[in-house]
């Protein structure tokens, strides 16, 4: 009696199932040449970490601003940063969430005004970012 031809799915399936473990097993042959690499390099010097929330390059550049001024318009700050209102407004309204800067709006006459200040918090962080920074550069330039 004749044997049955296999399905068209068990057909298409075994191929599949066949590279599957072929790229399974050249996973994990670079996994291991990744570890051995690991092992027998030299140890790289430990960095610190960054605040995430500053280094952002235009919350950095409020941030900045704001310690070298006593306060600073939203436009000041956008004509400085040379970037957008919603750009500037996105990223002042993450460091006023961590209390890095505050935020006072109020009239001039008939025009709205937005002012930020930098926050002891603020100034603290700065202070610890630029050390981190410092150290970073440090590590660098002995290597």
């Amino acid at each position: 009696m004749a044997r049955p031809l296999p399905s068209r799915k068990h057909v298409k399936s075994e191929p599949a199932s066949r590279e599957h473990a072929r790229e399974h097993a050249r996973e994990k042959i670079r996994d291991q040449a990744r570890e051995q690499a690991r092992e027998h390099s030299p140890r790289a010097p430990e960095l610190p970490e960054l605040d995430r929330l500053i280094h952002e390059r235009i919350r950095l550049g409020i941030v900045s601003a704001l310690a070298t001024n006593d306060s600073l318009s939203f436009n000041d700050l956008k004509r400085v940063l040379k970037t957008t209102d919603g750009n500037l407004s996105v990223h002042a309204r993450k460091l006023e969430e961590a209390q890095y800067i505050s935020c006072v709006k109020f009239f001039e006459g008939r025009v709205p005004r937005t002012e930020y200040r930098l926050t002891a918090a603020g100034r603290r962080a700065l202070a610890e970012y630029l050390d981190q920074m410092e150290e970073w550069i440090r590590v660098t330039r002995e290597e």
